[in-house]
């Protein structure tokens, strides 16, 4: 963890902050007012187009599609950051089968496509995206995760370093990140506290699920090719350190989402990975001397099992963060049915019984106890089932100081979907589809059922407990939402959302909260750490909140806490 004493260059003149006046009379509540927390733009509006489109039936002829490919419908990321530290924001949208979009922010929420004259657009299937300052210039750069077919170049993970003229170069091979092979996302910070930014990478290898034997765990077993990796910084060249710092890098590790953050808040930064299937998820707590031990089944009594997204923030303002996964569990009766099938007790005896531990198909929010456990409250905070989820976000959406979640959701072709299963088992139909080698891809995946899903957006309510305001916020608009990130793209104090979608144009959706509730309250601090961690990445700074009440002509000090 970077010391603000050191690191930081930022006047913090107020050690006590006003941040919220209850007046009897006056209560301000969103949900009363009918009006809408966010308003989805229109790209006539922002000028930002982009459609991450996926059409399988081009590729028929190199026979890449979800049959071949069990990934091929996971969609792809969003970054954001101020690429020429103008103060605006700026967009990222990844792209699987196109090529990447960069959108400059003129302010007001318009924006300009600098994806061609930027030289970002790339080559290849692209997943997860990353913006930081990779290099220590003062600019960010960024970090492009590739999947698809495991051979050839275009599945090399690109590293476009930031010219500072609006312009990138890719410099992934100089600075020893061209990394090939199925990556999911890659993060950067700074681990070993040297002062520059080193890297997580999180992979899913492609092998059939059903060819592993689940009784002979493979966790400790390494494959370079499809195992997750932690890269060190050496100064502009990183160097593979994955098995000296004790992380693991097996083909079982099937990594869909990774999350940073001081889960025992000794200073130092730790890592939770949410790994699809049959593996359980990794927790591994900084040793503070380069190296890692993972502990999760230390720490948590029980986990989701096909884990997609996550996030870690601190829920209930006790200086401790609190961990969120997401997992396919339908909400409502009729998806619930028709979608989701459970392992029998057999099953999940004998997982557990060889290292997988105690795995259910729901959401799972881990209450940090603060003495190196934590508590799975999900489904008393009612945010264990959100059907089909991917990105996970927690950030306090409408300024109240409590932190919201937000959960992007929904999949464009469900090959979970019971009744198609059951039809395309029959054995006539498997007849009538497959011809010695060759099978006819296009019957199977037409017929794969295609919904749009609603976005989860929970309000956080205290003594934790959650509400999904996503109708009465305005981000409950259908789709096949994947990537997601948050940001104050218009510099009004409260957090925007941008979704990337599979098939579908993406979301821009501009946060009202300032307008709608002008008795809520922000504080925005802007961080220089000195070193090659520019943006000082890792830096906590623990505020003294004091409310105060007021009752007729007097006014109280009460509920001191600290954020």
């Amino acid at each position: 963890m970077i010391k603000p004493d050191k690191l930081i260059k930022a006047s913090l003149l107020l050690a006590w902050i006003l941040l919220l006046v209850k007046l009897p009379a006056c209560k301000n509540s969103e949900r009363d007012s009918g009006n809408k927390l966010f308003t989805l733009l229109p790209a006539e509006v922002t000028q930002a187009s982009f459609i991450n489109h996926l059409d399988y039936d081009v590729q028929l002829k190199s026979k890449f599609n979800i049959y071949t490919f069990r990934n091929f419908y996971n969609g792809a990321g969003v970054a954001l950051s101020d690429i020429n530290n103008d103060g605006l924001i700026d967009i990222l949208m990844g792209s699987n089968m196109g090529t990447n979009v960069l959108f400059l922010n003129k302010g007001d929420f318009r924006f300009e496509d600098i994806s061609v004259s930027s030289g970002i657009q790339g080559k290849g299937w692209s997943t997860g995206v990353s913006f930081a300052d990779v290099n220590g210039d003062g600019f960010s750069d960024l970090y492009v995760c590739k999947s698809g077919s495991p051979n050839g170049e275009q599945s090399r993970n690109e590293l476009y370093i930031n010219n500072g003229d609006l312009t990138f170069s890719e410099r992934a091979k100089e600075f020893g990140l061209d990394e090939l092979g199925n990556s999911t996302q890659g993060v950067f910070f700074d681990y070993d506290k040297d002062g520059d930014l080193d890297m997580y990478l999180l992979k899913n290898f492609p092998k059939a699920i059903g060819s592993f034997n689940l009784k002979e765990n493979q966790r400790s077993v390494r494959d370079t090719l499809g195992g997750h990796k932690l890269f060190r910084n050496d100064g502009n060249k990183f160097t593979d350190v994955t098995e000296a710092a004790g992380i693991y890098g097996s083909t079982i590790a099937f990594g869909l989402g990774v999350t940073v953050g001081d889960i025992n808040q000794d200073g130092w930064m730790d890592i939770y990975v949410s790994n699809d299937f049959f593996e359980r998820d990794y927790v591994y707590i900084n040793n503070q001397d380069g190296t890692f031990r993972e502990t999760l089944t230390e720490m948590m009594r029980s986990i989701s099992a096909a884990s997609m997204g996550g996030d870690m923030a601190d829920i209930n303002n006790d200086h401790y963060p609190e961990i969120f996964a997401t997992d396919m569990l339908p909400e409502h009766n009729d998806r619930l049915k028709t979608k989701t099938t459970f392992d029998n007790l057999e099953n999940y005896k004998s997982s557990v019984e060889n290292g997988y531990h105690h795995q259910f198909t729901r959401n799972v929010l881990q209450l940090n106890n603060g003495d190196g456990t934590f508590s799975e409250i999900g489904r008393l905070a009612g945010i264990y089932a959100t059907d089909w989820s991917w990105g996970a976000l927690i950030a306090d959406l409408d300024n109240d100081g409590l932190k919201d979640i937000f959960v992007a959701n929904g999949i464009y072709k469900d090959l979970t979907d019971q009744d198609y299963i059951q039809f395309f088992s029959n054995r006539d139909m498997v007849m009538s589809i497959v011809s010695g080698k060759n099978v006819d891809y296009k019957t199977l995946i037409d017929a794969i059922p295609s919904v749009k899903i609603s976005s989860y957006a929970f309000k956080n309510l205290g003594g934790y407990k959650f509400s999904n305001e996503a109708a009465s916020w305005g981000l409950a608009t259908p789709g096949f939402s994947n990537g997601a990130a948050y940001g104050d793209l218009d510099n009004d104090g409260d957090m925007d959302l941008v979704v990337n979608n599979v098939n579908l144009p993406m979301y821009v959706y501009r946060n009202e909260s300032r307008q709608k509730m002008p008795g809520n309250h922000f504080l925005k601090i802007i961080l220089k750490g000195e070193g090659a961690n520019t943006a000082a990445i890792g830096t906590r700074i623990p505020l003294r909140i004091m409310t105060v009440l007021y009752t007729s002509n007097r006014c109280r000090c009460a509920d001191i806490s600290q954020l």
